[in-house]
C-alpha cells in the first residue's frame, strides 16, 4: 500500500496516543566479533524521576538508570545510518518508550556483514543478560533502521542482498552510494551466504534505506514479517528508484509504503543545536519543510505500526 504523507496524517489524526510518561535510560555494551565492547543505549518506560541529561549530541529528559516500569514489554532494536549514532534518533526512541516499548540502539560502523551480527548480539544481551530482562516479552521484537540501518534491518529480518549487483549499478550511474563504496573501500565481494538473520524479529520499520537495489526478489522471498517503508521524496543520498522503491518492488508481500514528498534524506534524524553545529548537513532541510512537525507524524506512525504488528495493548 502506497501512502503519501498528507494522507497518512489524515489516517493518524483519529489515533489517540497514550499520555507521555517518564522514560528511563541506561548505557551498556555488547561484545563485537573481536571481543571489543560496542556501545548501546536503552530507553524504557519508568516511574523514576526524570531530568535533562546529555546523551550524544543531544539533551534528553530521562531517568538515568531508573528502573523500568511494567512487564511483558515489547523490544525494538534501533539502527542508525553512516557516520552517526543511535542518539541521533532519540525522538523516535522516546516516542516508543513513552508508548511502552523498550528501545535498544547500538553504535555501528560501515562493516556491513557485521551489522546484522550486532543485531543478534544486542538481542542475545537484552534477552539473556540485561538486568531487567524479566520485564521483556521475547515474542514481541521489532527493528527500526535508517539509511544503512534500514539495509541492516532488512537483512536481519531475513533479506539476502546480492553484492554482485553493485558493480553494474555503479558502472551505469554515479550516485552517492557508489561514491561512499569507493571512498571507504567497502568490500563488495561479500557472498550471499555471509549474511546473518534473526528469526526473533517480527516486524520492521525501514526509513530511507540504502542499497535497496542489491536485494533481488529471490533475496527477500522468504520475508513474511510486516514492514513499514519510508521514502524521502527529495532524498539526495539514496536515489529513487534504486533504494526504497527497489525494496518495495522486490518484496513479495507489499509493505506499508509512505512517501514524504518534500523530505530530504536526513529528515528522519532528530536534530539539535549541537548536531547542527557538528554535522550541519544532517539538519538541513528544503525551504518550507517542517522537520519537527513531520517527525511528530512520523513517530506516531512508527509507534502505531509496532503496536499493531506486535500486538501491543
Amino acid at each position: 500500500m502506497r501512502v503519501f504523507l498528507p494522507a497518512l496524517a489524515v489516517l493518524l489524526c483519529s489515533v489517540s496516543s497514550a499520555a507521555a510518561g517518564t522514560v528511563g535510560f541506561e548505557r551498556g555494551t555488547v561484545p563485537d566479533s573481536d571481543g571489543k565492547p560496542r556501545d548501546i543505549g536503552i530507553w524504557y518506560p519508568s516511574d523514576a524521576a526524570a531530568a535533562s541529561e546529555p546523551i550524544g549530541l543531544h539533551r534528553q529528559t530521562v531517568a538515568m538508570n531508573g528502573g523500568p516500569a511494567r512487564r511483558q514489554l515489547p523490544l525494538v532494536v534501533l539502527l542508525h545510518g553512516d557516520q552517526s549514532s543511535f542518539a541521533n534518533h532519540y525522538g523516535t526512541a522516546l516516542a516508543l518508550a513513552e508508548a511502552g516499548f523498550v528501545v535498544t540502539g547500538v553504535n555501528q560502523d560501515m562493516s556491513l556483514p557485521e551489522r546484522p551480527r550486532h543485531v543478534r548480539r544486542v538481542l542475545d544481551y537484552m534477552l539473556a543478560e540485561w538486568p531487567h530482562r524479566d520485564r521483556l516479552d521475547s515474542s514481541r521484537i521489532g527493528v527500526f533502521g535508517f539509511s544503512v540501518g534500514g539495509f541492516t534491518a532488512l537483512v536481519a529480518l531475513g533479506g539476502a542482498p546480492d553484492f554482485a549487483r553493485i558493480a553494474p549499478h555503479c558502472a551505469e550511474r554515479s550516485d552517492r552510494i557508489c561514491e561512499v563504496i569507493k571512498q571507504r573501500n567497502i568490500d563488495t565481494s561479500i557472498p550471499v551466504s555471509a549474511w546473518v538473520h534473526d528469526e526473533r524479529i517480527k516486524a520492521a520499520v525501514l526509513a530511507a534505506p540504502t542499497l535497496g537495489f542489491t536485494f533481488p526478489a529471490a533475496g527477500v522471498a522468504a520475508i513474511t514479517a510486516p514492514i513499514q517503508l519510508w521514502r524521502a521524496g527529495r532524498d539526495e543520498i539514496t536515489a529513487h528508484p534504486w533504494n526504497a522503491e527497489a525494496i518495495y518492488q522486490a518484496l513479495p508481500s507489499k509493505p506499508e509504503y509512505v512517501v514524504v514528498s518534500d523530505a530530504g534524506h536526513f529528515a528522519f534524524v532528530s536534530c539539535s543545536a549541537e548536531l547542527a553545529a557538528r554535522a550541519p548537513v544532517m539538519c538541513r532541510d528544503s525551504a518550507g519543510f517542517d522537520r519537527a512537525g513531520f517527525q511528530r507524524t512520523f513517530n506516531l506512525a512508527v509507534v502505531s505500526f509496532f503496536k499493531a504488528k506486535l500486538a501491543v495493548p
